[in-house]
């Protein structure tokens, strides 16, 4: 089976040895995203709603770079460091997910790379 690495400079950079997304067996594989600006490469948002905005546009952004949308997304993960912010993280995503949602996790984490309050990844099938 054979992979393709998938690139986008509408998503941040990798910070680690990881790719934003990896294409292999029908399905996309997408690194989870944090709120960092894809232009800075800084944390975006003072606010819960703001990062998790930022997320869903980063995640959207590599969706895009293979030829996806979120429509696509058959599972996603959601990691928060304050479950408290579930209500509003909730709001925020199911907007890019008005039909038939995916299948999801969410757990909260002691803390997430960059002092960032969300990070979410998703699988997506990539025909």
């Amino acid at each position: 089976m054979s992979k393709e690495i998938i690139t986008t400079d509408k998503a941040p950079k990798a910070i680690g040895p990881y790719s934003q997304g990896v294409k292999a067996g029908g399905f996309l594989f997408c690194s989870g995203q944090i709120p960092l600006d894809p232009v800075t490469g800084e944390l975006r948002g003072a606010d819960i709603r703001e990062q998790t905005e930022r997320v869903m546009e980063n995640i959207a952004a590599v969706l895009a770079a293979a030829g996806l949308t979120c429509g696509d997304v058959v599972k996603s993960t959601i990691y928060l460091t304050d479950l408290a912010d579930f209500a509003v993280v909730n709001e925020v995503y199911g907007e890019r997910f008005p039909g038939e949602p995916p299948a999801r996790s969410t757990v909260e984490v002691k803390g997430l790379p960059r002092g960032a309050r969300v990070e979410i990844e998703v699988i997506a099938l990539a025909p």
